[in-house]
């Protein structure tokens, strides 16, 4: 059986209870990021073109993933490249991901949305969208707040 392309893409949203430049703010303010981002320290100025660490410690072991900022449309889109050197696979353009961050205003508050492309299967597509179903929805607890 042939895999369509698209089962290898992870998804995940949420509505959260803020404009979309509370959202924003939320995604790119280190502080903020960390409270929800399992811990993870993320650092970047968020210009095109520079880099994106992100630091932390997972199950006792610290990790740096890393990526370059491709697009910024503050409020309304953010894309970066991800690469993991836990995945086992070498530093090469082929093996990072694109994550696609999209933030819009709707009734009653923003939905973000997040895709991850060029995950291995559609079960790894599956295990990464619950990641980040559990990443938006502790966003939205955290933004929920302010």
């Amino acid at each position: 059986m042939t895999e369509n392309a698209n089962d290898s893409i992870a998804r995940a949203g949420v509505v959260v209870d803020a404009t979309p430049e509370q959202v924003w703010r939320a995604l790119t303010d280190p502080a903020i990021v960390k409270e929800y981002f399992f811990g993870t320290t993320v650092t970047s100025d968020w210009q095109v073109g520079s880099p994106i660490t992100y630091s932390g410690e997972w199950e006792g072991t610290a990790y740096e993933d890393k990526g370059e900022v491709l697009e910024v449309d503050e409020p309304r889109r953010l894309v970066t490249s991800f690469f993991s050197p836990s995945s086992g696979k070498a530093d090469v353009p082929e093996n990072y991901q694109k994550v696609t961050y999209l933030v819009e205003a709707v009734e009653g508050g923003t939905r973000v949305s997040v895709e991850q492309d060029n995950n291995a299967d559609a079960d790894a597509a599956a295990h990464s969208s619950a990641n980040w179903q559990m990443i938006l929805d502790g966003l939205a607890g955290v933004v929920g707040r302010a």
